[in-house]
């Protein structure tokens, strides 16, 4: 068993005890002999990103990234650095953590067996979206959890024309709908009544947002699918956004496609992980 080439250590300064698990966390690698390498605190908008160039260096320096906060530095760091291919492994400073392997109650002994390389590298499916406006690629960008297009702050029903394929699926009267991947299956798509998936699939789930119809049901299509959204509401305020944190306003008739991405999110995680237990953790006892 060779010595682990690095450590990459991407945390969300803003978080309560964050300084102090970086340091518990830093000393532990570097005790054995395993450089380490932190992302440094950043003004509070910027909290969370980096300029893309003190990652380009990671792939030769370190052989996996360890994020410490909460689900939203996993999201934003998973699509930071999905490029580089780097697996990820969590550890959470938040409520409920669905992607992050460790909690802070077992942080020594989840980090003795990084260090003997004791972990499995799983993947996380991705998700593409590209907006078109009067034909023209406008924007493009990746999320490990969900796409939605909703509603602005006023309260209008939109109307979202949804394709699988180019084959019409329905023209959905409502609040918006959730494109989500099996790993964002446990977030907002779960709140709006959509299905839980294990995240180790590889499928794209359709949910309406409180749709004007008397049925309410998720799709769930495969990964070769691309799920197609036309904006049919001309005077209603309608946005995009990716994990919830990237976005900007859509406009009458842009064109939004959805599919798997090129790249993934690679997971760290343990032999006793398992999902259905989590699931019951973090849900049922909730």
């Amino acid at each position: 068993m060779g010595l682990l080439k690095g450590i990459g250590l991407i945390p969300n300064w803003q978080k309560e005890r964050a300084s102090e698990v970086i340091g518990k966390i830093s000393t532990f690698f570097e005790g054995h002999g395993v450089p380490v390498y932190i992302v440094p605190e950043k003004e509070p908008l910027l909290k969370l990103s980096p300029p893309i160039e003190e990652f380009r260096e990671w792939p030769q320096k370190v052989e996996l990234v360890i994020v410490v906060g909460g689900d939203g530095t996993f999201l934003r760091a998973a699509r930071e650095i999905a490029m580089y291919g780097l697996p990820i492994l969590g550890i959470n400073l938040g409520y409920k953590g669905f992607l992050s392997e460790i909690e802070l109650t077992g942080l020594e002994h989840s980090l003795e067996k990084v260090v003997k390389k004791e972990y499995f590298l799983g993947e996380r499916m991705m998700l593409r979206a590209d907006v078109y406006r009067d034909g023209e690629l406008f924007a493009s960008s990746v999320s490990l959890n969900d796409v939605i297009i909703s509603r602005g702050p006023f309260s209008r029903i939109i109307r979202l024309d949804t394709y699988i394929n180019e084959d019409f699926l329905e023209s959905y009267p409502g609040d918006g709908i959730i494109v989500a991947t099996p790993t964002g299956s446990t977030g907002y798509s779960l709140s709006a009544g959509g299905p839980v998936l294990n995240p180790s699939l590889k499928t794209l789930i359709i949910t309406p947002i409180c749709p004007h119809l008397l049925y309410q049901r998720s799709v769930i299509v495969g990964e070769e699918e691309v799920v197609t959204v036309i904006v049919n509401s001309e005077y209603a305020g309608v946005f995009i956004t990716l994990d919830g944190q990237e976005g900007f306003a859509l406009q009458y008739k842009d064109r939004v496609e959805v599919r798997k991405a090129d790249c993934s999110t690679r997971v760290v995680t343990f032999p006793t992980s398992n999902f259905y237990k989590l699931l019951h953790e973090k849900l049922m006892r909730a």
